[in-house]
């Protein structure tokens, strides 16, 4: 063989490595989730279509939330989740942060098809979802109907569980106050409101039961743990399902809109778009809503879905009529204080 011979065959054998290697590192893409009811839905929904469509195999996480480690993986550029589902506030304070790629959204979809509070600079939201009052129904005779009575503990007397921070709980304690739901954030917005939050919420305390995953709250729920509990309205579908006899009260509930993002630095970006256009989908959207009462975030899916199922999203007219949204705005402001305080307070 000749040198040049001998130098081509090298060049061909270290291509082919390179190929190998970088076919390895695309064999699979991660997707860390909430996981539970949500991730089911997902699977059947989006994970299946994307694997289908690609040949690409998912490798499935979850976690409750937790920023720092994404973040703690961005700073030391040690990143091996490749998409994340995020909740708004932390979306866009991670954004902000530079703890998420900004995307490009023609490789994901036109953004006009969208909801456009789906549309972030750094998250593509892909349904609506509720956090709701549930209760369980064998266990109280009278329903509650507002969150004064979730904090009536003498007409319902029992346990409550709450989720473990400042964000929905500070809001769900004003209303029980009396404040209107379109009136909730400006009162927070004041030192005066969140005093008075809290004050709210120290009546209440001693009957707390708190929870932190999602999961919890059915479970609690159907142990009889708690008599109500706020809740993710999809969590408690998923149980009713299951034959447990759990009630959704839609009066004053919080919707947010989920989102997936890619955190900053993710190894495979060209898979990550990928994964996020088969979220935008409109079939793979309506599919989503039919395993779990979340809202699509396409408007041609919005068509699509069956009245009676219609009925049952955080988007159905009735169910919107005293919700309020989210407000990320004011969580990115106020997030880090409220959350220090309510932690602090928590732990007394």
């Amino acid at each position: 063989m000749s040198v040049s011979s001998r130098a081509f065959s090298a060049l061909a054998i270290a291509a082919g490595l390179v190929a190998a290697g970088t076919s390895q590192a695309q064999s699979s893409l991660t997707v860390i989730s909430f996981g539970g009811v949500n991730q089911q839905a997902q699977i059947k929904a989006f994970y299946e279509p994307f694997t289908k469509s690609t040949q690409i195999p998912l490798v499935k996480g979850e976690y409750n939330g937790e920023q720092a480690k994404v973040k703690a993986m961005v700073e030391a550029k040690q990143v091996s989740w490749d998409v994340v589902e995020v909740e708004s506030p932390e979306l866009a304070r991670g954004c902000e942060e530079g703890v998420y790629e900004k995307l490009d959204y023609s490789k994901i979809g036109n953004k006009k098809d969208f909801l456009p509070a789906a549309v972030t600079e750094c998250g593509f939201g892909f349904f609506v979802w509720s956090t709701v009052m549930a209760y369980n129904a064998d266990k109280l005779k009278t329903a509650p109907v507002t969150w004064a009575d979730f904090w009536d503990v003498k007409k319902f007397p029992g346990k409550r569980g709450m989720r473990k921070g400042a964000k929905y709980t500070l809001e769900f304690a004003l209303m029980a106050d009396g404040v209107a739901p379109n009136d909730v954030y400006k009162v927070l917005g004041t030192k005066a409101g969140v005093d008075r939050a809290f004050k709210k919420l120290d009546q209440l305390k001693a009957n707390i039961q708190w929870w932190e995953a999602g999961a919890q709250p059915p479970q609690l729920l159907a142990s009889g743990d708690v008599v109500m509990s706020t809740a993710f309205n999809g969590r408690i579908a998923g149980a009713q399902k299951e034959g447990k006899n759990l009630k959704i009260v839609w009066t004053g509930n919080i919707y947010d809109i989920e989102a997936y993002a890619i955190p900053k630095g993710a190894p495979k970006r060209d898979l990550s778009y990928k994964f996020l256009a088969a979220l935008a989908k409109p079939e793979n959207q309506k599919v989503f809503s039919g395993e779990i009462p979340y809202g699509p975030t396409h408007v041609k899916a919005m068509g699509q879905i069956e009245p009676t199922l219609a009925a049952t999203l955080p988007t159905a007219p009735a169910n919107m009529k005293t919700a309020i949204a989210t407000n990320t705005a004011f969580w990115v402001e106020h997030g880090e204080d409220l959350e220090q305080r309510f932690h602090a307070w928590a732990a007394k």
